[in-house]
């Protein structure tokens, strides 16, 4: 399969590199002037779990290819759109007339209704998808991430078509489990809005990277996470259906936030997640805090420890991931 990864951000990379191994054909699009300034290589420290539990360490230079300009005739037949929701309207409004007769799969944060999300996108070609790696480029520039044994693919209410079940089959030959989910929109959702709650916190400490091992800063995540569970509710979810996705912050902190403070610090795949993600103004963590809280304004859901945060995500970042 010949595929196109949207940018060269933390997601869009370990995937490719997934992806590329697996012997697909994959390029990189990027800004006009960005290939010279990335060089013909990427740097990788990586946390490999697919195939053994504790993951295995890679540690190598990728060489990768880029290209600067995408016509509506190119050949790909996947792109791979993994950009912070806060700038999906853009990325969208680009691939639109360029999308040829590619599969495009949205591949992260959403907090919009699906079909508002994707724009003039043509719907019977999207395919809907979650990450489950995680990282970051250090101030050298390596990605020091993880890459997790599976990933989450979701539809709207009705099977899988031949485009999905294809995109599919590319991340299974990667190696990669796949966990479906029908209700895809409302888990979505759930991720986003839970996610504010430990996002907030990571604000308030200056990076995600400072709640490894924090029990008391997890506790407040968790916290802040229950109080926006009536928020999801306002907007028609109904979390019976998302037992699992929720249980983490309804159950008891006194338990919770140690067990998660214990994960942090002593379980690699998750302590390198939270700590490759250090940069103190990366934009998406605030954008996701800033339309969390004023979704619950809008709709009049008391949300204290989170309204209690905003001087440290009222402000826009550099704009990096």
């Amino acid at each position: 399969m010949k595929i196109l990864m949207f940018g060269r951000g933390v997601i869009a990379t370990l995937y490719g590199w997934a992806l590329e191994q697996a012997g697909h054909d994959v390029e990189f699009y990027v800004r006009p002037g960005r290939a010279a300034t990335y060089g013909d290589a990427v740097d990788l420290d990586l946390l490999d779990a697919r195939r053994r539990v504790w993951g295995q360490r890679v540690v190598e230079k990728w060489p990768v290819r880029y290209r600067e300009a995408l016509e509506p005739d190119h050949s790909f037949d996947l792109i791979v759109l993994s950009v912070p929701h806060h700038r999906l309207a853009e990325a969208t409004a680009f691939l639109s007339p360029r999308v040829g007769h590619a599969t495009v799969l949205v591949f992260g944060n959403i907090w919009t209704e699906p079909p508002a999300a994707i724009g003039t996108l043509p719907v019977d070609q999207i395919a809907w998808g979650f990450p489950q790696a995680g990282g970051g480029f250090d101030a050298d520039g390596v990605l020091r991430g993880a890459l997790r044994p599976s990933v989450v693919f979701g539809t709207l209410g009705r099977p899988p078509t031949d485009r999905e079940r294809a995109v599919r089959q590319a991340f299974r030959e990667a190696g990669l489990r796949i966990q479906e989910q029908p209700d895809f929109r409302d888990w979505l959702w759930v991720h986003f809005a839970l996610g504010a709650g430990l996002l907030s916190q990571g604000l308030r400490r200056g990076s995600l990277s400072r709640l490894v091992g924090a029990t008391s800063d997890l506790r407040e995540g968790l916290l802040a996470g229950r109080e926006l569970l009536p928020l999801l509710q306002a907007r028609g979810l109904d979390l019976r259906r998302h037992r699992g996705s929720v249980l983490l912050f309804r159950a008891p902190t006194w338990l919770t936030a140690p067990a998660l403070a214990w994960l942090t610090a002593h379980v690699a795949l998750v302590r390198v997640s939270f700590s490759a993600q250090s940069a103190p103004d990366a934009e998406e963590p605030r954008a996701v805090c800033r339309d969390t809280l004023a979704e619950a304004r809008r709709l009049n859901i008391s949300v204290p420890r989170l309204e209690a945060v905003e001087p440290s995500f009222a402000r826009e970042g550099t704009g990096q991931v």
